[in-house]
């Protein structure tokens, strides 16, 4: 009896470990991105790191055209709350999404036609349909029959106002003052002026909410509870 073991034909459709070929799991477009993000990083100077830098760049800036932007306070028109050189983050998308400006938010907006070639922040004191008079007997500014309290913030040992005035705000426009009253260019110096002062929102670029330099003053800008208390004008809701 031949005990010798008969050899096995190793099974030819079989491969050795380690052989396996890895199948590619990107598709077509994966690919092409992936030779595209190649191709750019070889013609750059400093390959990734420069597409990274560029691309956090172009971040920065489409935050700035349309999500947030800063803006530097350039006079004294709006003391002591903002500062002369205290930087504010303006939200431009506060009002962009049918939310219009309210009484007491402090706005920045484009003064070309109306107020100067520049841009300018100041305090909304009444808004479309509104009806907004200075002073009433105890010298307050009023709004729709309300007298505000604006001592929260007015520039200690200003007035309201110094000038008198009654105005109606005409629809989709804004009336709008600085808090440092004796120091500030606003609607009560244009009343005669095309427009009589007042700002269309669209030439409002947007609210801002933080001041963000220097970090010592550091503060979020809260509307004014003395506005929250003005009726709504007749005719209008809210």
């Amino acid at each position: 009896m031949d005990t010798e073991a008969q050899p096995t034909e190793r099974d030819r459709s079989s491969r050795p470990s380690g052989s396996e070929e890895i199948p590619d799991t990107q598709g077509p477009e994966e690919r092409s991105r992936s030779a595209l993000v190649a191709r750019i990083t070889e013609w750059l100077p400093g390959g990734r790191l420069s597409l990274g830098v560029l691309l956090c760049l172009l971040f920065l800036l489409l935050l700035n055209t349309f999500v947030v932007q800063p803006f530097q306070i350039p006079s004294g028109s709006m003391e002591n709350g903002l500062r002369i050189g205290d930087r504010v983050l303006v939200d431009k998308l506060a009002y962009r999404f049918g939310a219009p400006p309210q009484r007491g938010d402090v706005v920045v907006f484009d003064g070309t036609g109306y107020f100067g070639h520049a841009d300018y922040i100041k305090r909304v004191v009444g808004v479309g349909g509104d009806h907004v008079l200075c002073c009433d007997k105890e010298g307050r500014i009023e709004v729709n029959g309300r007298s505000v309290d604006e001592s929260t913030f007015l520039y200690p040992g200003d007035s309201p106002s110094s000038v008198s005035f009654d105005v109606d705000v005409p629809e989709g426009t804004l009336f709008v003052l600085g808090d440092h009253r004796s120091d500030s260019s606003d609607s009560r110096d244009h009343l005669g002026s095309p427009g009589g002062g007042m700002i269309p929102v669209g030439a409002v670029i947007g609210r801002a909410d933080w001041i963000v330099w220097p970090a010592g003053h550091l503060t979020r800008l809260e509307r004014p509870g003395g506005y929250a208390r003005v009726p709504a004008a007749e005719g209008t809701h809210g």
